[in-house]
């Protein structure tokens, strides 16, 4: 966020307007009770709004109902496309298929046929002319190297994980640009005692990279709290319920992520579980800079139905 201008306190409050939108996309969401849930005016909410994501209230609404439509394209192929447009918030199949088409330059069912090809990095393969190629061998060789690499590097289970309190900051933007959240959270956290050997640090994807635009990705940048504690300035507190998740544990490091998350959604795929609409998260057990090798020990979870 811009937080140039605004307040910390100011912040949070946008924060939990966005969270308060994310879970609600499939509901009518009027300025006046977005902006009460974060306890703005209006007019003060909007201008607010506009400062610190840098898009309406409106666009970012329409931008999180397509980019949810096209994860439901992406991972539930048994949802019609009617469904989905209830699903996400639309009062009519024309008014999403419009809105889809202008955001993707594409039909939802031309986006729904082409997916596995242009937007999964597990089996993309560029030619020489540029044009990106795909086979059946190919996306099985690639399928079959991920899945074998992830038995090789992780030991994945399926299992409930248990609730989590988080001490959370946003971010959006680039995903390497996460670590100077982390750096804000850790010097807010680190004078009342929160951090220490046991310490466990969260992030929250809230945007897939597959389909949301590198500069609009949200991310949140957490502390687990082992018990309760006065949350201040732009911190918020996230609570994850217990939810059932594949569970990756892995010892990598920064460069081996994306091949990580590509295995994990592999398995996930090739053993037959459909990701939930909660978001996928990461659970740190260590600082990389203490580690020998500079790797990070870390659990990749994938929630599912």
């Amino acid at each position: 966020m811009n937080s140039i201008k605004i307040a910390k306190e100011n912040i949070a409050r946008l924060n939990t307007a966005i969270t308060f939108i994310e879970a609600n996309l499939s509901e009518k969401l009027s300025l006046e009770v977005i902006a009460e849930k974060a306890y703005f005016s209006p007019f003060h909410f909007h201008r607010l709004f506009k400062i610190a994501v840098s898009e309406t209230v409106h666009h970012f609404i329409n931008r999180k109902r397509i980019e949810k439509s096209a994860a439901y394209l992406l991972h539930q192929n048994e949802i019609n496309t009617t469904e989905i447009a209830e699903k996400v918030g639309f009062s009519s199949l024309s008014a999403f298929s419009k809105s889809f088409k202008k955001f993707y330059g594409m039909s939802p069912s031309k986006f729904k046929k082409e997916s596995p090809e242009k937007y999964s990095k597990i089996c993309k393969t560029d030619s020489k002319n540029g044009k990106v190629t795909i086979t059946f061998e190919q996306y099985i060789c690639n399928i079959n190297n991920a899945l074998n690499w992830l038995k090789m590097n992780a030991k994945t289970v399926v299992k409930e994980v248990p609730r989590l309190d988080l001490a959370a900051i946003s971010h959006k933007g680039k995903m390497e640009a996460i670590g100077s959240i982390y750096n804000k959270l850790v010097k807010w956290a680190t004078p009342k005692g929160l951090m220490n050997n046991q310490t466990r640090m969260v992030t929250i994807y809230h945007d897939s990279p597959k389909i949301t635009n590198p500069d609009n990705l949200r991310m949140s940048a957490c502390i687990v709290l082992n018990d309760p504690i006065e949350i201040d300035g732009e911190v918020n507190l996230r609570i994850l319920s217990p939810t059932k998740c594949i569970v990756s544990r892995l010892e990598i490091t920064p460069y081996e992520f994306q091949k990580a998350w590509e295995s994990s959604f592999a398995f996930m795929v090739e053993n037959g579980y459909k990701k939930s609409e909660i978001d996928p998260f990461e659970i740190y057990y260590n600082n990389a800079a203490e580690h020998s090798e500079n790797k990070f020990i870390v659990d990749l979870c994938i929630p599912i139905l």
